[in-house]
């Protein structure tokens, strides 16, 4: 399946409201706890630096989407960050490595020289993998960093990679 990532827009926005409420309300991935109306939705993806949407190039169908901002202010605003969420059933297509390189490439163009993840879920294997992929680094684990929705706590694995 071909995608094109662009930026999200009013046209596609429903549709990356649910796939990123589709995460959030799985509740073992994203911090987050509540979920985007369209009125929150358009807001949070117009403060990020970028929001993108992986587009299927055959159906215009949105397979994905992803956030970029900046992970801290002032002398380490160099350092950016980002979230992703892939449709359930357009996982394992590789749209989630084409959304992290395309944000990479957005996080260059920005400015940002460094692309950390503050908090990968040790059992998210899908995304350690991915990044183990790309070159990104371990920097440890953080130990019950995660309250899942199920109630158990999880650790976390902080990434990192030069831009």
């Amino acid at each position: 399946m071909a995608v094109k990532i662009t930026k999200i827009t009013d046209d596609n926005l429903n549709e990356c409201i649910e796939i990123w409420n589709s995460v959030v309300m799985d509740g073992n991935a994203f911090p987050q706890l509540e979920t985007l109306n369209m009125v929150t939705g358009k807001k949070f993806f117009d403060e990020q630096t970028y929001a993108g949407a992986a587009v299927e190039t055959d159906t215009n169908e949105v397979a994905g989407v992803y956030i970029l901002h900046p992970n801290n202010i002032g002398r380490c605003g160099h350092i950016c960050n980002a979230s992703y969420a892939v449709k359930k059933e357009k996982r394992g297509l590789h749209i989630g490595e084409a959304l992290v390189l395309d944000c990479m490439e957005k996080a260059r163009q920005f400015g940002f020289k460094i692309l950390q993840f503050n908090a990968v879920v040790k059992s998210n294997s899908a995304a350690l993998r991915l990044y183990e992929k790309l070159g990104f680094i371990r920097l440890g684990t953080i130990p019950n960093g995660f309250y899942n929705k199920n109630g158990e706590y999880e650790d976390i694995i902080p990434h990192y990679k030069e831009l």
